[in-house]
């Protein structure tokens, strides 16, 4: 499948203003809003994906060493399944929805909901999973009906070049544009005006980016990231946990927002822990992971660098091998770590995992509070007074019991930051929600 206009790609010669300029007209001809256009935007997006997997899991390997089964399963298949949620559902998520009015104003007297497309949007992606977090939002956009400024990452090289080819392919290049490049050209899309910024990454650039928005009243996404806590309780099962743990945390070689960062338990279940999880990580990725083909590398060198100083907050217990010419980092496992340390100040946002000892749950809910609000809060207990409390007396953008990222692969659920993880929310109804403003319409008649 590929776009109808021969113009396949956007020059990159074109300003931002003209691209901008260029999709503001197509949305203004109202070409956009039709379910059977959304439904065709949306199928155009899909057959992008599935037809061209083997290219774009090359890509992905090339970018970050991430094998195959694991690619596949988190760029692609994630992807390809919420665009089916979404055509199964557009057409109801499209209907006005009538509300109640109040008697005074007569029985002839009318009144709904309905959804209107935003406009022009942009989507500037990470680097960490820079096929699926450009295309969700993507998703969301086109489903609502607007028109997208599509902003790869320019760190992700092998899959931005490849996803910004297909992207041109597929779409008309006056209904979603690609704009490559780093600080400079996204600064100039930022210069101009939008109807909606979908960003990821993190904070120091989302304040970029929201501050840039302010300028034209835009309203913005943010996906940031954050510090966020496991609790361990004394009644889980520690074998099980270290499993569950070892198999999310050290996924993209930890590289995820959703990553657990760090684990707070009593010292006696610290104690236990530190063993399982070096358990775990061995039947994970073996005893030498950087000869796994199931263990990926840290993007490039100042990433590698920034971790690898943060091995040097405590004693690893599990790992701390590293080598800058493979850009491999093991999965590791800190203890003796000080809250005042530099892996306990900056989200870690690689393959290490610091254990921090408190003395109980209320200790440990002191500690969640005194920090900044995360972007998820895990837990492993069986004691529903636990998950209670957890849940009502502290903020984080999701919780997840028993199983860490669970409330990302929950397609009814939203996913979203808070306070310094981020702000906004997104997938499946909630992206439609979020590139779209509901409109409230009252129906007076004249006689």
């Amino acid at each position: 499948m590929s776009a109808t206009t021969a113009n396949e790609s956007t020059s990159q010669s074109e300003t931002a203003a003209e691209v901008v300029g260029r999709l503001r007209a197509t949305f203004n001809t109202g070409v956009t809003r039709p379910l059977d256009w959304r439904v065709s935007q949306l199928q155009r997006l899909r057959a992008l994906l599935v037809e061209n997997e083997k290219e774009l899991l090359e890509a992905l390997w090339a970018d970050l060493r991430k094998n195959a089964a694991e690619a596949k399963m988190q760029e692609i298949d994630l992807t390809v399944r919420e665009i089916d949620e979404t055509l199964a559902n557009l057409e109801s998520w499209l209907t006005p929805r009538p509300v109640e009015v109040p008697a005074y104003f007569g029985p002839a007297t009318t009144a709904y909901t309905t959804y209107d497309p935003l406009g022009v949007v942009l989507v500037i992606a990470p680097w960490n999973y820079p096929l699926h977090l450009l295309i969700a939002p993507i998703i969301g956009a086109l489903a609502a009906g607007n028109t997208v400024v599509a902003k790869p990452s320019e760190i992700s090289v092998h899959t931005s070049a490849v996803a910004s080819r297909l992207l041109r392919q597929y779409f008309d290049a006056d209904v979603l544009a690609v704009v490559e490049g780093g600080a400079e050209e996204t600064t100039a899309l930022l210069a101009q005006r939008f109807d909606h910024i979908f960003y990821t990454g993190n904070g120091t650039v989302g304040r970029i980016v929201m501050a840039a928005a302010a300028k034209n009243l835009t309203p913005v996404t943010l996906e940031l990231g954050g510090k966020s806590p496991v609790y361990v309780a004394p009644d889980a099962d520690v074998d099980e946990t270290a499993k569950r743990l070892a198999g999310v945390k050290f996924g993209n070689a930890g590289q995820q927002c959703i990553a657990p960062d760090y684990i707070l338990a009593d010292p006696a279940t610290a104690a236990a822990l530190v063993p399982a999880l070096r358990a775990a990580l061995e039947a994970e990725f073996s005893a030498t992971p950087q000869t796994s083909a199931d263990y990926g590398r840290i993007i490039n060198e100042r990433h590698f660098d920034r971790i690898a100083g943060l091995l040097e907050s405590g004693r690893a217990a599990v790992g701390g091998q590293h080598d800058r010419d493979d850009l491999f980092i093991a999965p590791t496992v800190l203890t003796d770590v000080d809250p005042a340390s530099p892996a306990m100040q900056e989200e870690i946002f690689g393959p290490v995992l610091v254990v921090v000892e408190v003395e109980d749950l209320d200790a440990a809910i002191a500690f969640i509070n005194e920090r900044d609000k995360p972007l998820a809060l895990y837990a492993f207990t069986t004691s529903e007074a636990t998950k209670s409390r957890l849940v009502n007396e502290t903020s984080s953008g999701g919780v997840a019991w028993g199983q860490p990222a669970m409330q990302l692969l929950m397609p009814g659920l939203p996913f979203g930051g808070v306070g310094e993880s981020g702000m906004g929310r997104y997938h499946g109804l909630y992206s439609f929600e979020t590139f779209s403003h509901l409109k409230g319409v009252a129906d007076v008649p004249l006689s």
